[in-house]
């Protein structure tokens, strides 16, 4: 059964889309069977993966409707390795249509609730805001994956983001954990960088990646050509940092996994 894991951040900009088509990548050169979700308005993590978002049939929208299944809609991305769940600006008008319906909170996990069984993890591109995506993102999920810029203002947004999924470990998914804390566009000439790094370590402990994600041009780059940076030049720095996390994110489930001997 795949392990969700919902890739957010309230604040814009810090690779949340890039980390989700990369690690999706990365995980299938381990072999692993994906599913990326993209419930990002933008669609970007659709098109960056070599999706035409403009001919798109139907799309995560009308799963999260109820007007198909998501079977129906998974398609491969073509580039990637990846099975993906496709979003267009159909998608910006999802608050709205959402509210209206019973079970708001709850439909994309009722939905993956059929597919969950077909892979090893399945990530969740989400949103730069707190809205009803993002909720049932989180329902939805296992965990969170938090990516995040080494920056003053980044700490701030982070205090806000946790506050946000205590709230819905309280009164909706008792069972939602963080997965990680990935710093990314990370420079450690930069002293505030380490000194902001210094401070996730001390609140959030071994929860922060070993990986790193540095600013790349190449990384970059891929998404122009709807390619994951493993695909695009897989001799970068950032596809070699992408794979470095997938191992890790590998490493720390099979650990968590592991029950431990009863002492004699």
């Amino acid at each position: 059964m795949a392990r969700i894991i919902a890739i957010t951040n309230q604040k814009g900009g810090v690779g949340k889309t890039t980390t989700s088509i990369n690690i999706s990548a990365s995980l299938v050169a381990t072999k692993r069977r994906i599913l990326l979700i993209d419930l990002d308005p933008q669609g970007n993590a659709s098109s960056g993966c070599g999706i035409e978002k403009s001919q798109q049939e139907q799309n995560v929208l009308d799963v999260l409707l109820g007007d198909c299944s998501a079977q129906s809609v998974i398609q491969p991305a073509p580039n990637g390795g990846f099975d993906i769940l496709a979003a267009n600006g159909d998608l910006a008008a999802a608050d709205v249509h959402l509210m209206e319906l019973e079970d708001k909170e709850s439909r994309l996990k009722r939905a993956l609730s059929t597919v969950r069984n077909n892979y090893d993890y399945i990530f969740i591109d989400c949103p730069p805001s707190l809205n009803m995506l993002t909720v049932n993102a989180l329902v939805a999920a296992d965990s969170v994956l938090i990516p995040m810029q080494c920056e003053y203002y980044a700490l701030e947004g982070i205090s806000s983001l946790m506050d946000t999924i205590n709230q819905i470990i309280e009164h909706v998914n008792p069972e939602l954990e963080i997965e990680g804390i990935l710093r990314t566009m990370y420079d450690p000439r930069n002293r505030l960088a380490t000194e902001v790094s210094s401070q996730l370590h001390e609140y959030f402990g071994e929860k922060v990646y070993r990986s790193v994600i540095p600013r790349n041009v190449r990384l970059a780059e891929a998404p122009s050509y709807g390619m994951p940076a493993l695909q695009y030049d897989r001799l970068s720095s950032g596809a070699k940092c992408y794979l470095a996390l997938a191992g890790e994110i590998i490493r720390r489930q099979e650990q968590g996994q592991q029950t431990p001997v009863a002492a004699q």
